[in-house]
This record gives structure tokens, sequence and C-alpha cells, in this order.
């Protein structure tokens, strides 16, 4: 890959009013179907979060796999996914969080994180950061410790930060 300079917001596909009025999503498939674009991204997270020695990675569901699973495959470490309840076969751990209109659960495999490990958690997407405290409070379940997190999107308007305490925090675009 040439050393060439990405704009990564560029790649990334602003759809008004969706999923509802007012919002303002970004998608970030317009960046993955890229893949010098994608690479590139990937490898800029790495190069930002390497020296965290991470033991492992950690995804939430589903975008998280398409940024937590190549950036554990580049820092050559294992990756790890996090799931909705109910989709994981096998003993698990779980842990609730709030919706905006009610409750829900992210569960993870019993021995996917051995006490000790230390743990990335890695997402397409920090918003209001419920999705990633519930990930941080399953990684300490099982003895992890989470070293730091990284995103290809922060929309820092909804303060998800605030939720992370002091974990260390990479961004690769961040929306004001």
């Amino acid at each position: 890959m040439s050393k060439e300079t990405y704009s990564f917001k560029d790649y990334i596909r602003v759809i008004p009013d969706f999923p509802q009025p007012g919002i303002r999503f970004k998608d970030i498939t317009t960046l993955l179907k890229n893949g010098q674009a994608y690479h590139a991204a990937i490898e800029e997270m790495k190069a930002a979060i390497q020296h965290l020695n991470v033991d492992v990675v950690a995804g939430p569901e589903a975008r998280g796999f398409v940024v937590g699973a190549p950036l554990a495959l580049a820092l050559g470490v294992g990756f790890t996914p996090i799931r909705k309840s109910g989709k994981l076969p096998g003993e698990i751990v779980t842990a609730g969080y709030e919706l905006e209109y009610g409750k829900d659960q992210l569960a993870m495999h019993k021995d996917a994180i051995e006490p000790g490990q230390r743990v990335l958690i890695a997402d397409d997407l920090l918003a209001t950061g419920g999705t990633i405290e519930t990930s941080i409070n399953l990684v300490k379940q099982l003895g992890g410790e989470v070293v730091g997190a990284a995103f290809l999107i922060e929309l820092a308007y909804l303060n998800g930060r605030d939720k992370l305490g002091e974990i260390p925090l990479f961004s690769l675009m961040t929306y004001e």
C-alpha cells in the first residue's frame, strides 16, 4: 500500500433523516468498499494504539466486527466478538444496557478473555457510549483489563467519551 494520506471523512456517506428525522446517519459502508481507504484506516488505528500492548481485541456486534477483526489481525492478536444476548452458544456472561425505548443485553463467552489480559475494545462509532460502557463491563466480569478503545467515528456532541472514564480513546474521525 502506498503512503497516500487519506481524508477519511471523504469516504463517509452522511444520510439525513435516517433512521428518524433529525438524525444525520454516518454510513461507513462507503469507506469499507474502498479497499485502499479501509486498509489505510485500519493501519492508522493500529499505529495510534499499538503502544497499548494489547493481548486481544473485542468488538461489539455487528460493525465492531468489521473494525475489530482486521485491527486484531493487523496487531497480530486475537479477536473476540461481543454479541447480543441469545447469539452465542456455550457458557456466557451478560450485561444489560438501556436503549432509547427499552433495555437490551450484550454477551461474551466465559472463556473469551483470560484474567489479566489487556483488551482493546474496537467499534465503528462512539455515540452515547452505552454499548462501549456495557462492553467494558463484560470484559471486567471476565477479569480482563480494558487498556483502550478505538473507533472509526466519534460523535463528540453526544458525549459518549464521558462513559469511558480514564480509558485511553482513539477516534479516526470526529464529528463535533
